[in-house]
């Protein structure tokens, strides 16, 4: 069953259906995004949920696959709430009077820590891909709450990409507005008014493992 929906003028199509896999969600994907095919545009995955439907889309588009590796600082009385994001590079926050700076600093050195950890992890010697005036896709394999692809939009923005689009499976509908706002162009398969989980949504839904993330890096890197 298919439900036309329509944002800012733009018709959208709403798959109102349970999706196989991540595979499948990646090349319906890639058939929305099909503007992109070998163009000057970078894909960019969420760890790991995202790399294997980022994966697809990479190989369908000839496009180079990359990950977009942040964390939300989360507020010291509710962790979900987040008050600020970092990169490898770069931090944001959004200053809340009694959220101390001590508690910032600590929190972005933990952080930080973190996310060298997983970059050497995962890229190896690989520099991350320069986003500078690229389109860039920003890839998941659905979106819960959002908190953590709006910071990391908020993050890539800092880099001066041309266009950044968001590229996932499955999302609440209520979602579908903050995003058209923080995104330059959001493409998705399943928009529900029924939202439970993401994993819901697929009849597998397997948790990718850390040597999955780098195999499918790796084989899109030496095929581009």
């Amino acid at each position: 069953m298919l439900i036309l929906i329509s944002f800012h003028n733009t018709l959208e199509i709403m798959y109102n259906e349970i999706l196989k896999n991540r595979i499948e969600a990646g090349l319906l994907l890639s058939e929305k995004l099909g503007k992109y095919k070998k163009s000057d545009s970078i894909v960019l995955a969420i760890p790991r949920g995202g790399v294997p439907v980022a994966y697809e889309i990479a190989k369908s588009l000839d496009l180079p696959l990359d990950i977009a590796l942040s964390k939300k600082i989360g507020h010291p009385n509710n962790k979900e709430f987040a008050v600020g994001a970092i990169s490898l590079d770069s931090i944001i926050i959004d200053r809340h009077p009694e959220v101390s700076s001590a508690y910032i600093e600590k929190e972005t050195i933990r952080l930080r820590e973190i996310l060298k950890e997983k970059n050497s992890f995962y890229r190896g010697n690989r520099i991350p891909l320069d986003i500078k005036d690229k389109n860039v896709i920003i890839v998941d394999d659905g979106i819960a709450t959002g908190n953590t692809l709006l910071v990391t939009i908020d993050m890539l923005r800092k880099s001066n990409p041309k266009k950044i689009i968001v590229a996932v499976s499955v999302l609440p509908f209520g979602t579908l507005k903050i995003f058209l706002e923080k995104a330059d162009e959001i493409v998705y398969l399943i928009a529900s008014k029924n939202f439970r989980a993401v994993g819901a949504f697929y009849e597998e839904f397997d948790q990718v493992s850390d040597d999955e993330v780098i195999n499918m890096l790796n084989k899109s890197n030496t095929t581009k």
